[in-house]
């Protein structure tokens, strides 16, 4: 009986072991805890009955029974029990989670390495802005010089910013102060524009056409704009903003003034077919125009290209 009961408390402390563990590992609702405690409960009723038989119910109430025969289980064998398909579940996460994380790891270190050949690559190459124009939108002179404002053109702001004769000569522009705020900014940019500093210019009408973006000189100050690049030597620049002030509006007071000014930077580019689109454009679109008022810079750029039809 003495070792019969040794047994009994080796198989209790196993048990009440398994069930402190169970009690510490997290589950999903309490609920679960206290079926798995009542479980275990049981099962260590029905093995002191095994141990201690007898049908006078003295140790414990028949709650199992014991009339069938059940599977005998070898001791010391491995089983499996819902407290270790949690834990192998457990380690199958954290095995997971540990491969996500490394190849995640893995994943930006390749993309660091990626940006950091991107900027060698665009850093050898110079900056070249795409030019949307018309399917096949250019070329053979240089542009023409009646397209460039009258006026003594200054010299360039250095690298290192510019000089304080420039900002002085800047500062002399008088900015008009009227009811019509937006009409102004347009002005300022207008009066840079036609004293030749083109950097300013472009920096003013850019600002104008930000704050008022459906003012009634906002064609004008697109269309300038582009003038303001074409000008200072760059036509893609140009080219961009010309056709972006057609496209937006092609009834707009200065878009087929914008279309020629697309032909006459095509045409700087050196780029034939996308010139002689623009010119058949302009003339269809804008038969009148080309017929009146801009009649001789339209014939002018026509001059300069060779189009076929």
């Amino acid at each position: 009986m003495t070792s019969g009961w040794n047994a009994t408390r080796k198989v209790m402390a196993g048990l009440l072991v398994a069930g402190a563990a169970a009690m510490v590992v997290p589950v999903p609702a309490a609920a679960q805890d206290d079926a798995r405690l009542r479980r275990i409960e049981s099962e260590l009723r029905a093995l002191q009955r095994a141990v201690f038989p007898g049908g006078d119910g003295r140790y414990f109430a028949p709650e199992v029974d014991t009339t069938t025969p059940q599977p005998q289980q070898t001791v010391g064998a491995p089983s499996t029990t819902p407290l270790t398909d949690v834990l192998a579940r457990l380690d199958s996460l954290e095995t997971q989670l540990a491969r996500l994380t490394a190849r995640s790891e893995e994943n930006a270190n390749e993309l660091r390495q990626l940006e950091a050949r991107l900027q060698e690559a665009l850093a050898a190459v110079p900056a070249q802005p795409a030019i949307q124009v018309p399917s096949g939108l250019s070329s053979s002179s240089a542009p023409s010089s009646a397209s460039r404002p009258s006026g003594t053109i200054p010299t360039e702001a250095s690298a290192s910013g510019p000089s304080a004769e420039r900002l002085a000569a800047v500062q002399a522009i008088a900015k008009p102060q009227t009811d019509d705020a937006g009409d102004d900014e347009y002005t300022y940019g207008f009066r840079l524009w036609d004293a030749g500093y083109y950097p300013e210019a472009q920096q003013q009408l850019a600002l104008f056409l930000e704050k008022y973006p459906r003012h009634a000189r906002t064609s004008f100050g697109r269309n300038l704009l582009g003038r303001a690049y074409l000008d200072n030597g760059q036509p893609r620049e140009a080219a961009t903003h010309f056709f972006e002030n057609y496209q937006n509006d092609k009834n707009g007071a200065r878009a087929a003034d914008s279309l020629l000014y697309l032909a006459e930077a095509m045409i700087t580019l050196n780029d034939t077919n996308r010139a002689c689109i623009a010119l058949a454009e302009f003339s269809e679109t804008y038969p009148a125009v080309a017929s009146g008022r801009l009649r001789e810079q339209y014939d002018r750029s026509r001059s300069k290209v060779t189009c076929r039809g």
